[in-house]
């Protein structure tokens, strides 16, 4: 029994030596600049601190408060901030306010067939 035909072996060792040579000079800059706008997606306009793209809004909320106290408006360093409310981080007390949902659609009635 054979150990595969020599198109396979040629192509295993393509395989090989394309992972040895690494990245081409596009997926390394496709690389960087990703890397750049997703560790520079919220920064602080204080004091110039950055945060990843995924932080919770709680968490900028916090760093304003820690870092430049009480008495600094959040918007003026995150204008992601605005409309936050610290005491409903999630939003829950602001979707459940009346008028808030919008007007309420009557349930449709289901017809009964008789018989």
């Amino acid at each position: 029994m054979g150990k595969g035909s020599n198109v396979q072996k040629a192509q295993a060792a393509r395989e090989r030596n394309q992972k040895k040579m690494g990245k081409s000079d596009e997926e390394r800059k496709a690389a960087f600049d990703k890397a750049k706008k997703d560790s520079s997606a919220f920064m602080c306009n204080i004091c110039r601190q950055t945060f990843m793209v995924n932080v919770k809004l709680p968490a900028l909320y916090l760093h304003v408060t820690a870092k430049h106290g009480p008495t600094v408006d959040p918007v003026s360093c995150f204008a992601a901030l605005a409309g936050f409310d610290p005491n409903d981080p999630k939003g829950l007390k602001k979707a459940a306010a009346p008028g808030a949902g919008g007007a309420a659609k009557p349930k449709a009635k289901s017809k009964k067939k008789d018989d």
